[in-house]
């Protein structure tokens, strides 16, 4: 996501393992070339392939934006689309941690204008001239 033309997103990392079960979607992910092509793409992103071997390390993929914020998300046997989808998805996020309002937004200066209802009716309005067409119907 770029916020005012700065996209925010700076580092993508894929750690997987190269002999683990989990890793085995992202493993074809990136032998099939999707990952070159996304890099295509997204000239702007630095990608990073990190190999993790070990007991119990499952993969995860890893945005660095440019607050300084990591996010992380576990792609665990995960299908190919959804990598994908979570690419895109630390792509277009801007790195800020989601932060909870706890009371509805009140405003010092309401509306100049008033508060629209369905039921204003304009027509009976003395100064403005509003003249309400209907479509014509075609006879068949």
């Amino acid at each position: 996501m770029a916020t005012r033309g700065i996209y925010q997103l700076q580092k993508l990392t894929i750690v997987y393992c190269e002999h683990g079960g989990s890793s085995r979607l992202v493993r074809d992910f990136i032998s099939s070339g999707r990952i070159i092509e996304w890099a295509e793409k997204h000239p702007h992103i630095d990608i990073e392939l990190k190999l993790r071997n070990g007991y119990s390390n499952h993969p995860y993929i890893r945005g660095e934006y440019l607050t300084g914020s990591p996010k992380q998300v576990c792609v665990k046997n995960e299908p190919i689309k959804r990598i994908h989808q979570v690419m895109e998805m630390l792509k277009n996020s801007s790195g800020r941690k989601i932060t909870r309002l706890k009371e509805p937004v009140m405003t010092q200066t309401p509306s100049i204008q008033g508060i629209w209802t369905p039921m204003l009716n304009l027509q009976e309005v003395g100064d403005l001239k509003i003249n309400v067409v209907t479509p014509k119907t075609s006879s068949s």
